[in-house]
């Protein structure tokens, strides 16, 4: 039997920009990013090893740098680019992402958009 670790990052608020609008390609907005990643952690269970664990540390860098620094029409093409980053590691056995537009639609609090992979 195998320890299947869960790494979920919550509420990352990031700026980037986003969006089709002239307003939205001109000004950053904020986004709200959730991400869930699966690993077997039997390593990193039993040898309280940094090098046998996957570093969130890391994989939360990378998305700051790539939201950040970059410009985005879709929500789709964000999202599948977080998830790409969050997928990265060959330990990884599920990622899922989830980013909030706040303030998108009025009258709701937020837009969000889901992706999903298993490998």
């Amino acid at each position: 039997m195998s320890n299947q670790a869960t790494i979920k990052i919550k509420n990352l608020r990031l700026r980037t920009y986003i969006g089709i609008k002239e307003e939205e390609m001109n000004n950053k907005q904020d986004v709200i990013i959730n991400v869930i990643i699966r690993y077997i952690a039997d390593k990193a269970s039993h040898s309280d090893a940094m090098e046998d664990a996957l570093n969130y540390r890391t994989i939360t860098k990378n998305i700051i740098n790539k939201v950040e620094s970059s410009k985005f029409h879709l929500l789709e093409k964000l999202t599948s680019d977080i998830l790409d980053i969050a997928c990265e590691h060959e330990w990884v056995t599920f990622a899922q992402v989830e980013i909030d537009k706040p303030h998108a639609l009025r009258f709701a609090d937020s837009v969000s958009l889901t992706l999903t992979r298993n490998k």
